[in-house]
């Protein structure tokens, strides 16, 4: 496969808690979550912002240092980019980012990003198995969901959403792709590493520890989570 419909079938290798063959992968339908609106500079102190990339741009690995990826407005499944803000030193904006390991910041100019507001977080107890959006301090959804197993755990810390994408197969109605990486994979396991929080054909794993390391979730759930979550939003997961 070649360009976007090969990109999606790398998806559904990446994201981790089922296996997918490519007769399965039936062109599905990109669903971005879009950014709210743009806050002006300086940056405010006390609002969580996201920075949307407006222009093609290096990530780097310190306000001034050494460049380890490059970046596009839009993400390889065509959503507007968010990256969102974790500090600023001059003219520099430390973000999360994909290209970038778990808990490791990259950092891009204030030149090459429009700031834009974050209305929501996303909250994930592993210890409890639930995902919370919060806003404004209040929890405005909550939902049970499956995590990774002993072997294969789902990594803590803070990462982000990239994508809304409809699911299929083993992955349900819908999928919420987070820029983090299953650091611990399985034994044989070739599909990629990254994380996301999707639906499943097998329901009975919602509420357990049996994934390679996403998050599972029910259908209505996955529903109202791309309907309430935004693009560059902060994913938090604690064990």
């Amino acid at each position: 496969m070649t360009g976007l419909q090969g990109l999606l079938a790398v998806l559904a290798a990446a994201v981790m808690g089922g296996s997918v063959s490519p007769q399965e992968v039936v062109r599905p339908v990109l669903t971005p979550l879009p950014p709210r609106a743009p806050v002006r500079t300086p940056l405010p102190a006390a609002v969580d912002v996201g920075a949307r990339v407006v222009a093609a741009t290096a990530l780097r690995d310190a306000p001034e240092g050494a460049v380890v990826a490059r970046v596009r407005p839009r993400t390889e499944f065509g959503s507007p980019r968010v990256l969102p803000v974790v500090r600023r030193q001059g003219r520099w904006l430390g973000v999360i980012a994909t290209e970038r390991a778990n808990g490791r910041l990259a950092w891009v100019p204030t030149a090459r990003v429009e700031l834009v507001r974050e209305p929501v977080r996303i909250d994930v107890d592993l210890s409890a198995r639930e995902l919370r959006v919060v806003a404004g301090g209040r929890a405005m959804l909550r939902m049970t969901v499956g995590v990774g197993s002993p072997a294969t755990p789902t990594p803590t810390g803070w990462f982000a959403v990239t994508d809304g994408l409809r699911g299929w197969g083993p992955y349900g109605c819908c999928i919420v792709a987070l820029s983090g990486h299953q650091t611990r994979l399985a034994q044989g396991w070739t599909g990629g590493d990254r994380l996301a929080v999707h639906g499943t054909s097998a329901p009975s794993t919602v509420g357990a520890a049996a994934s390679l390391g996403c998050l599972r979730a029910a259908k209505a759930d996955m529903r109202r989570l791309l309907r309430i979550a935004r693009l560059g939003a902060r994913v938090h997961i604690t064990a």
